[in-house]
């Protein structure tokens, strides 16, 4: 069962992507050109720890636009999961809905996960800070999920 992803490494090109997302667009690393990009990686929609952070994100969103991080938050979930979790917390960035796990491997983000001594595969909650140019500055491989916003503007150094 064990499945080992590399993580892909800070200072080199962010992994492309694509994907559907909860308001039935397709977004991708391209439509970012230009701007700080913030993927966060979650297991599940609805989960305490989950909504914990999305809501995170979506008190700190204004501040987070002022200094120019665009939030994108990736789930195994599907689109219609991801509809129904957005409007119910009102979030205001978009869910890429990765079912097929394409991306979460690009990112290595799924993977073997230990939980009361069950192991499966599942999705790594991780987040990776893309420049403006495309590049991975930084892995934040244990987020704070209550703090989220305010790590990854330290890890812009804004």
């Amino acid at each position: 069962m064990k499945q080992v992803l590399a993580i892909p490494t800070e200072g080199n090109p962010a992994p492309d992507f694509s994907g559907p997302t909860q308001d039935g667009t397709t977004i991708s690393l391209k439509d970012y050109h230009g701007k700080r990009l913030a993927i966060y990686f979650y297991p599940r929609d609805n989960t305490p720890v989950c909504t914990v952070q999305a809501c995170n994100l979506r008190d700190n969103f204004d501040i987070l636009e002022k200094a120019g991080v665009a939030i994108v938050g990736v789930s195994d979930d599907p689109v219609e999961k991801h509809k129904g979790f957005a409007n119910k917390h009102t979030l205001n960035f978009p869910l890429i809905a990765d079912t097929d796990h394409q991306m979460m491997k690009a990112y290595g983000t799924y993977g073997e996960k230990v939980l009361f001594g069950r192991k499966f595969m599942g999705t790594k909650r991780m987040t990776f800070l893309i420049d403006e140019n495309g590049l991975l500055i930084k892995v934040i491989s244990k987020p704070k999920s209550s703090k989220h916003a305010q790590e990854i503007l330290k890890g812009f150094g804004l």
